[in-house]
């Protein structure tokens, strides 16, 4: 039979699901080329399609440590710049990267709702954090947004070592917020990691899908803003779980 269990818990993704990463970093890569002669006039969607093939190629590698940090920083903003200033040496991509980061640690902003949905959701949920990133940083993230006083639990790749869509990932969540699988949403922007890691893990998954772009199961439940308030929470929290 199936029911409609209470929901205990929310699983959230962060980057692009309460943090707004590609709108700052559109908005960081449009001051930085702004600061810097060979990137004058070069088209920001250009730059921020580049930087996040490079991004999502290198990422991975830095979180299963086969490539230290700094250096696949400083391999991005080389890669990034070469097309448009071919005798770059190392140190201008250095100092590339720096200007950038400056840039966008200023500019960073959570999604439209993102605190009045958390603020919202705390007095009756556990609220956990699942990200493909290193936790120093996803702390300071949070405490930036202004989202850390309603979160229960971060856990980051970093830490478990496997990275989304890997269902013990979530597994750890659960663990760590005392949560059954059949009593939990997560709700992320990325389909693979997010929802189909979820739905390994037997969490029912709830995509946000900002790009409006084709869901590739109709049966999962989406979002495409975090806000109106009311509309996100009615989805979020009358979601059918299969109860055997």
């Amino acid at each position: 039979m199936s029911a409609v269990l209470p929901l205990t818990t929310i699983l959230f993704d962060l980057d692009d699901t309460l943090f707004d990463h590609m709108g700052t970093a559109r908005a960081a890569l449009t001051a930085t080329a702004a600061g810097w002669p060979s990137l004058h006039g070069a088209s920001v969607e250009a730059l921020y399609q580049h930087y996040s093939e490079l991004l999502e190629e290198l990422h991975p590698l830095v979180m299963t440590g086969r490539l230290p940090y700094l250096e696949a920083r400083q391999q991005r903003f080389a890669r990034l710049l070469a097309p448009y200033e071919p005798t770059a040496t190392a140190a201008d991509a250095a100092q590339l990267a720096q200007l950038h980061y400056a840039h966008y640690q200023r500019l960073r902003r959570p999604l439209a709702g993102a605190r009045a949905l958390l603020q919202a959701l705390k007095p009756t949920h556990k609220i956990g954090i699942v990200t493909n990133n290193r936790r120093a940083e996803q702390q300071e993230k949070l405490r930036y947004l202004g989202l850390s006083e309603w979160v229960d639990a971060l856990i980051t790749s970093e830490e478990v070592g496997v990275l989304k869509p890997d269902p013990r990932i979530y597994r750890v969540a659960l663990a760590r917020l005392g949560a059954e699988a059949a009593q939990t949403v997560m709700v992320g922007d990325n389909w693979p990691a997010d929802v189909v890691g979820a739905l390994a893990a037997g969490i029912r998954p709830v995509w946000l899908n900002r790009l409006g772009v084709a869901r590739p199961l109709p049966e999962v439940a989406e979002l495409t803003s975090l806000e109106p308030l009311a509309e996100v929470l009615s989805r979020l929290t009358s979601v059918p779980v299969d109860a055997g």
